[in-house]
């Protein structure tokens, strides 16, 4: 949502006018009006509390106004705003919010609530890129609505209209096909006027490869692994074999994070690149790498798979392995961080045990009509 929309503060800077000289001071913008702090332009911090005063305050005065407001007289990108200024800082990718909220804006911005329907959701979708794109801001301004209801500015149910989730990708790894992923990351040299050089710039590839293969952990969390404890990281304790995936500092969100035990061969990789000087699990030019997907497909390409494989199948590979080698369904959750019904739903059929007493069940009949038959006979 673009600054303008939403209270903000601005440095005025020093100006004169007729009735003198004015020193910088901070001030609060929102819309069209404007106020003072009273703070100069090295106060920041003093700034900052009079502004969350002047929020609260707000949010107070509006509460007051609109416990019977009609969603008629409210508009979007006011229930919007407070969504961001209450509970975006606390999202474990606030930016990427903040983005998805200004398209909603964009659209939605000069509507009011009650024109939030099925109709307009639908149109909503049909301006967007893709529909999993519109389905996850349409999820956000589904939240955002909840949000100003519980909090008591209206209370009335508005129902934000999704689109149909795409249906859960299969595409999962065979041993010879990661195996192949990981040797065409590893040996990658880049070419210079035809001739391979000495620089391979993809074993960083490789290394995501390895760790997310055998964690089953999603790819930000990987790229963002620490070897050490690190502010706003994950990380890996080298000397007792445990990822905690979740980064220091950061709150528990609906994507479960729980700390893994590392297998033992892993393990022995991961304490190998920190004695050669890496500082994260996945690194370039020995910082932490913030996104892998156009790197990955080129691996995946010079490997000869198909474009279906992405990142996040080494997570469905990972989950798949193990129900493969007979994995506790509750073990493999809790690995995975995930719910034991998702395990059972999407990977359950891998189990070896997949409906074992079922299958037995017809042999075992199939044994009895066998004797009678004999008998019959």
């Amino acid at each position: 949502m673009p600054s303008r929309a939403r209270p903000h503060l601005y440095l005025r800077r020093q100006r004169s006018d007729k009735t003198g000289s004015h020193a910088a001071v901070w001030i609060i913008k929102d819309r069209g009006y404007q106020r003072s702090t009273g703070c100069a332009a090295h106060d920041v911090e003093g700034a900052e509390r009079a502004f969350a005063k002047f929020l609260a305050s707000k949010h107070a005065r509006i509460a007051r106004k609109a416990r019977h407001r009609d969603p008629d007289e409210i508009p979007v990108a006011d229930v919007l705003t407070l969504y961001l200024t209450d509970m975006v800082s606390r999202h474990s990718r606030p930016k990427e919010t903040e983005g998805r909220i200004a398209a909603l804006e964009r659209f939605f911005g000069d509507k009011m609530l009650s024109e939030v329907t099925g109709e307009t959701c639908r149109a909503y979708v049909v301006q967007r890129t893709t529909d999993a794109a519109a389905r996850r801001e349409l999820e956000d301004l589904r939240a955002a609505i909840n949000y100003h209801r519980r909090e008591g500015l209206h209370d009335k149910i508005v129902s934000v209209v999704l689109p149909n989730e795409r249906p859960a990708r299969e595409r999962w790894l065979t041993r010879s096909e990661a195996a192949r992923l990981i040797r065409s990351a590893w040996r990658y040299r880049e070419m210079q006027k035809g001739k391979a050089t000495d620089r391979r710039s993809r074993q960083h590839v490789a290394r995501f490869i390895l760790v997310a293969l055998y964690t089953g952990t999603r790819a930000s969390a990987v790229c963002g692994a620490a070897l050490q404890p690190t502010v706003g990281h994950g990380w890996i304790d080298l000397e007792r074999g445990v990822f905690y995936r979740r980064p220091i500092g950061q709150r528990e969100t609906k994507k479960r994070q729980p700390p893994v035990p590392l297998p033992d061969h892993l393990l022995a990789h991961l304490r190998r690149w920190k004695r050669r000087g890496q500082r994260f699990a996945v690194e370039w030019n020995g910082q932490s790498v913030k996104a892998i997907k156009k790197a990955f497909a080129k691996v995946v390409n010079d490997a000869g798979l198909s474009d279906d494989v992405t990142p996040h199948t080494l997570r469905h590979t990972a989950a798949t392995w193990l129900m493969q080698q007979g994995t506790d369904m509750w073990e493999a959750a809790g690995y995975l961080g995930m719910t034991v019904e998702m395990v059972s739903q999407r990977y359950g059929h891998h189990h070896p045990d997949h409906l074992s007493g079922a299958k037995s069940a017809f042999r075992r009949r199939r044994s009895r009509d066998l004797v009678a038959e004999r008998v019959a006979g």
